[in-house]
């Protein structure tokens, strides 16, 4: 028993800390700035030395990108925010709501806010002991997965009185995961009036020496790819969005392909993300605006962007059966 003068000690509870990229506070170059110079300054992201890369990044990249990214954002930016900070609002709202009063749960944006570490601490203040970190990546990457737990540690390793921590593996396998792309991209084609052509799947790009240094991004995102085929029934043409700088990036280039497509007489398409958990600026802008301009600009007229698991209910299943199995021995959850 505690000595009465003991200060109060809140423990006992479990915390799921979702966590996504993240965004600027506003659809404006200021924030975009802000927001573009802690992402870029990564080196999980840009694995140039620092000494090399800094100036280009301080005297280049955020003197002219922020205000074309800033327009990007302006094009896509809702009432409540922006749509990658709205969703995952809602996806841990849903959570909450599933996983009832034995979970705390919350989220935090890798860049931007609401940080990592302020959500970890404030896990930890409501009495968390236990805490699992979800990156809600479904394909692995040094650049998405390991930067978010990273971020986690070291809030962690400022802690005297840790909580026990568990992370969100990745589930680009997953059956329940296959299953609801699977669902999800169902009933969106059902509700189109056309029937289309080709079905591009469109994963984020990563740099082609992240594969060569053994990242399994590439290899993960073609494993979903031909998973989800295979539960369609129908071919999935596998490219890659988001180039960014100079370097050889991974290919095919999801704006090479739609140009390639509609140029050897596909007209109707559909395109999807599978590896993005909540729909953002780079599928709602890069894919379903930028995308179905390269698209009819060479021919194409029907186009379709099929939007992310979401908040919707084939998404939120699917993120309480991998909490579920991630929390098990913490809870006595089914």
């Amino acid at each position: 028993m505690r000595p009465a003068d003991h200060p109060p000690v809140a423990t006992g509870r479990i915390g799921l800390l979702l966590v996504n990229l993240g965004t600027p506070d506003a659809p404006e170059p200021r924030a975009v700035r802000r927001y573009l110079g802690e992402f870029l300054s990564d080196r999980r992201v840009v694995e140039i030395p620092p000494i090399l890369w800094q100036p280009i990044l301080r005297g280049i990249v955020l003197t002219t990108r922020p205000r074309k990214s800033a327009h990007a954002y302006q094009q896509v930016w809702r009432e409540d925010g922006s749509p990658l900070a709205a969703i995952t609002r809602a996806q841990a709202a849903a959570l909450a709501e599933r996983l009832g009063e034995s979970v705390i749960v919350d989220h935090a944006m890798r860049y931007g806010r609401p940080a990592i570490a302020e959500r970890v601490a404030a896990l930890k203040d409501a009495g968390c002991d236990r805490i699992l970190l979800a990156p809600l990546y479904p394909q692995y990457s040094a650049a998405t997965t390991a930067t978010a737990n990273d971020a986690a540690f070291a809030a962690l390793a400022r802690m005297r009185w840790q909580p026990a921590i568990r992370t969100l593996p990745p589930y680009y396998d997953h059956p329940a995961y296959i299953a609801a792309l699977k669902t999800r991209v169902e009933e969106e084609l059902a509700a189109l009036n056309f029937e289309p052509e080709a079905i591009v799947a469109s994963f984020h790009g990563m740099p082609q020496r992240t594969l060569d240094l053994g990242d399994p991004y590439h290899c993960q995102c073609q494993a979903t790819a031909r998973l989800l085929s295979e539960a369609l029934g129908r071919e999935l043409i596998v490219s890659f969005q988001s180039r960014f700088g100079p370097a050889k990036w991974l290919e095919p280039a999801t704006d090479a392909t739609l140009a390639a497509l509609a140029g050897k007489g596909v007209r109707k398409l559909a395109i999807f993300a599978p590896g993005f958990s909540a729909d953002c600026l780079e599928t709602l802008e890069e894919l379903a605006i930028r995308g179905r301009e390269i698209f009819q600009s060479k021919g194409g007229r029907s186009f379709a962007y099929l939007p992310c698991l979401n908040a919707g209910k084939a998404g939120i299943d699917l993120l309480e059966k991998l909490m579920k199995q991630e929390m098990r021995g913490w809870l006595d959850l089914p």
